[in-house]
């Protein structure tokens, strides 16, 4: 079971980044109907070190009909650090966003909390149903929002990236993922296929996410640091941003 196998890791962590795991799987297993997703044997579970401190990378990874790749990543550095990483990849068969999720913290404190749903569309728009969707969920306010970084184009209007200022901000930010990813799994449901012609601009718009995502430096340098540069780029590639370079029509 989900819970019983992350819980080793994960309650050694941020009780923020515990929670949202929790939130994460009830609602995979509550909306969807679960299937395996078969990692690299040696990429499941990794040990390392970094700087002289423990690394430790645990990931589940599933797939649905609708999706192609739902992935959940806990890693911890020693006592510095925390991570949470969350992606569902659609398949291209279908005319779906992107969810992304990600926590970073350490010393009891989350730094960056990051999730949205990201368009795949060539004009960078969410599909209608996500747009009325999403526009009807409350406003929320916080005392620290973060800047976007500069590869963060693809992210859609709805986008919420902060920094939790106390337990009020983390409850409000958790429930926002909540129904980020509970409207997706939901509109994933009922989604219907495309035109092969459309499943191509698809599969360009997650090529161009993947893309996107793996300039982000912070994570390939303590990749690399821990592992050394051609691991990181197998990991990167491999389990955090893969997408098939073609698709079978």
């Amino acid at each position: 079971m989900m819970s019983e196998s992350l819980s080793s890791l994960r309650s050694q962590q941020h009780p923020l980044i515990r929670n949202l795991a929790d939130t994460i799987e009830s609602v995979w297993k509550t909306e969807l109907k679960l299937l395996p997703y078969e990692l690299p044997e040696d990429l499941g579970y990794i040990e390392g070190r970094l700087e002289g401190d423990k690394l430790t990378i645990q990931n589940y990874c599933y797939q649905t009909q609708p999706f192609r790749k739902l992935h959940l990543e806990l890693a911890k550095v020693g006592n510095n650090l925390d991570i949470l990483h969350c992606v569902v990849f659609p398949r291209p068969e279908y005319n779906l966003p992107i969810f992304g999720c990600d926590l970073v913290g350490g010393r009891g404190q989350i730094s960056a909390a990051i999730a949205d749903l990201s368009p795949v569309a060539q004009d960078s728009t969410l599909p209608p149903a996500y747009q009325t969707q999403l526009s009807a969920l409350p406003s929320l306010t916080f005392s620290q929002p973060r800047e976007l970084p500069p590869w963060g184009d693809i992210f859609s209007e709805f986008c919420l990236f902060i920094r939790p200022e106390n337990e009020e901000e983390e409850e409000q930010f958790l429930g926002r993922v909540r129904d980020f990813l509970t409207v997706h799994c939901q509109q994933g449901k009922s989604a219907e296929a495309v035109s092969p012609e459309q499943q191509k601009l698809n599969l360009a718009g997650q090529q161009r996410y993947c893309s996107q995502q793996q300039k982000n430096d912070k994570t390939r340098r303590v990749l690399e640091k821990a592992f050394g540069e051609a691991w990181a780029e197998r990991y990167m590639n491999t389990v955090l941003f893969d997408i098939p370079l073609e698709i079978s029509l």
